[in-house]
C-alpha cells in the first residue's frame, strides 16, 4: 500500500468516524443541527476523496468527469430548491421519496457493477453475487414502496388500506419469484435475464406490501423503508468493496431499524401487525357538531376559552399535524406568551408521534422560538396532566383518543396524553372529522370538553385577541 492509498483509507475512516459523530447529535433536538452538518461536511470530504482515486487510477475518462460534475450540481441544486421551499408539513413524504431514490441508487449501482465482473454474474464472486442480490430484491421493495408511502402522504394515493381480490396471494407470488430468481443464480444459472426479474419482482412486491397498510402505521413504514434504504447501500458497499459505503449503509440500517422498533413501541403495535395491512383514514373534514354516536359535544367561543385560559394557574399545550397543516405554531406561540405575561405557567405535551415523525413536531415549536425546556415528553406530560388547570388541544386526535384505554378497541394499548385527567379540556379543531385511525374521539363527548371549531391559525388569533380584549 503506497502513500496514496494510506491516506485516502485514513480519510475514509475519518469520515466514518464523523458519521457516527453526526447520528450521536442527533439524539438531542438541540446538537441535531450540528449533527447534520457534521454529517454533510464527511459526505463531501468522501464523494471528493473518492473522485480523487478514481482520478489517479485513470479509471475515469473526461466523459465521466463532466456527468460526475453535472450529477452534483443538478443533485445540489434540487436538494438546494427542496431544503428551502419544502413545508415541514411535507417532510416525512420528502424523507420517503429520499429513501426511493437511496435504494433506487443502490440497486442501479448493483447492476453496474455485475455488469463490470468479466465473466458476468454467473462467474462472479460468491461474495459479490449474494451481495448484488439482495442490493437488487432490498433496493427495489424500498423504491417502489417509498414512491407508494409518498403518495399516501401526500394524498395521491388513498391513505385507507388498499386491498384488491388476491393482493395478498400476488404479494406471495411476487416473493416466490425473487426467491426463486436468487437460488438459481447461487447455482451459477440464469445470468443476467433473472436479475431483472428479480428486481421487476421486487419492484411489485414493494407496492403490494405498502398499499394495504393505512396512514396512521406510514410512519413506522417510512422509518422501516429507510432501513432498507441502508441495508442497500451497505450490500452495494460490498458489491464495490467500499468501506464507506459499507459503514454509512449499516449505520442508516441500523439507525432505521432501532426508530422503526421505537415508533412502533411508540403506537403499542407490532411490526408484524403493521405489515400485514395497517388501521386507518386520512382525515377527512364532515363538518359535523355531534360525533358518529350521536352524543352531544359542547361547542365554545373564542371569549370563552379566553376566559378559562386567563383564569387557569398552569396550562398544557397538545399540538398536532392540524398545527402543522395550518402553519400556525407563531400563532400558537404569540398565545401561549400572552398567557405566561398574564402569569400562567404553560408547557407543551409532545405524543412520539405527533405530527407525521418522531421530533416532527419539537422542531416544529422550535422554528417558532420555544424551548427545549417547555417541551414535555409522553411521561412527563402525563404528570402533569392530572393538574392542570387547562389542556388546550391544537390539532390533535388520535394521540389523545380515551379509546385507547377500552379493550375491544381498535387503538387499544397505544399510549395516548391524558388530557382527560385535567381539569378542563379544550380543543381546536376544524371539525368532528376522524384522525389517522378512522375512530371517533371518544374525548368529544366528554361533559369537561369544550369544542371550538375553526381553522387552527385562525382560531389561535382569535384566542389571542379574545384574550387580549378580556386581560385589558
Amino acid at each position: 500500500m503506497n502513500g496514496f492509498d494510506s491516506v485516502t483509507h485514513l480519510i475514509y475512516l475519518a469520515v466514518a468516524a464523523c458519521f457516527v459523530l453526526g447520528l450521536h447529535f442527533m439524539n438531542s433536538p438541540a446538537t441535531a443541527r450540528r449533527g447534520s452538518q457534521l454529517s454533510a461536511a464527511a459526505m463531501t470530504v468522501g464523494i471528493v476523496t473518492t473522485i480523487a482515486v478514481l482520478a489517479k487510477a485513470h479509471v475515469i475518462t473526461g466523459t465521466g468527469v463532466a456527468v460526475l460534475a453535472s450529477g452534483l450540481l443538478i443533485g445540489g441544486a434540487v436538494g438546494l430548491w427542496m431544503a428551502r421551499t419544502v413545508q415541514m408539513t411535507q417532510m416525512p413524504q420528502l424523507v420517503s421519496l429520499f429513501n426511493a431514490a437511496g435504494g433506487g441508487a443502490a440497486t442501479l449501482v448493483a447492476f453496474v457493477a455485475i455488469l463490470a465482473e468479466p465473466g458476468g454474474i454467473n462467474h462472479a464472486n460468491s461474495t459479490v453475487v449474494v451481495a448484488t442480490l439482495l442490493d437488487v430484491a432490498i433496493g427495489c421493495v424500498t423504491f417502489s414502496g417509498s414512491i407508494i408511502a409518498a403518495g399516501k402522504l401526500h394524498g395521491v394515493v388513498p391513505g385507507q388500506p388498499l386491498i384488491f381480490k388476491g393482493s395478498r396471494a400476488v404479494s406471495i407470488v411476487l416473493a416466490l419469484v425473487v426467491v426463486a430468481g436468487a437460488i438459481t443464480l447461487l447455482t451459477g444459472h440464469g445470468g443476467m435475464p433473472v436479475l431483472v426479474a428479480i428486481a421487476v419482482a421486487a419492484l411489485g412486491f414493494g407496492v403490494t406490501m405498502v398499499l394495504p397498510i393505512g396512514g396512521a402505521d406510514m410512519p413506522v413504514v417510512i422509518s422501516l423503508l429507510n432501513a432498507f434504504t441502508g441495508i442497500a447501500v451497505a450490500m452495494a458497499g460490498f458489491a464495490l468493496d467500499s468501506l464507506v459505503l459499507i459503514t454509512a449503509g449499516a449505520l442508516v440500517g441500523a439507525s432505521g431499524g432501532i426508530l422503526t422498533k421505537l415508533m412502533a413501541d411508540a403506537m403499542n403495535r407490532s411490526l408484524m401487525a403493521i405489515m400485514l395491512g395497517g388501521f386507518g383514514t386520512s382525515d377527512t373534514a364532515v363538518g359535523a357538531v355531534t360525533a358518529a354516536s350521536g352524543a352531544p359535544v359542547r361547542q365554545s367561543s373564542a371569549d370563552d376559552i379566553a376566559i378559562q385560559l386567563a383564569y387557569a394557574e398552569r396550562v398544557v399545550i397538545v399540538p398536532g399535524y392540524g398545527l402543522a397543516a395550518a402553519q400556525a405554531q407563531h400563532e400558537l406561540v404569540a398565545l401561549a406568551n400572552a398567557l405566561e405575561a398574564h402569569g400562567v405557567s404553560v408547557s407543551y405535551a409532545i405524543h412520539p408521534v405527533a405530527g407525521r415523525m418522531p421530533g416532527h413536531m419539537n422542531v416544529l415549536l422550535a422554528e417558532a422560538n420555544v424551548s427545549y425546556e417547555a417541551m414535555r415528553d409522553l411521561d412527563e406530560a402525563n404528570a402533569e396532566l392530572p393538574i392542570a388547570d387547562v389542556a388546550l388541544i391544537v390539532g390533535a386526535n388520535d394521540v389523545t383518543n380515551p379509546a385507547a384505554r377500552r379493550p375491544g378497541s381498535p387503538i387499544f394499548g397505544m399510549p395516548i396524553l391524558d388530557v382527560d385527567k385535567a381539569r378542563s379540556v379544550l380543543v381546536i379543531k376544524r371539525s368532528m372529522g376522524h384522525g389517522y385511525a378512522g375512530l371517533d374521539n371518544e374525548l368529544y363527548n366528554d361533559p369537561k370538553t369544550g369544542m371550538f371549531f375553526a381553522d387552527a391559525k385562525a382560531g389561535l388569533a382569535a384566542l389571542s385577541a379574545a384574550l387580549k380584549e378580556y386581560v385589558h
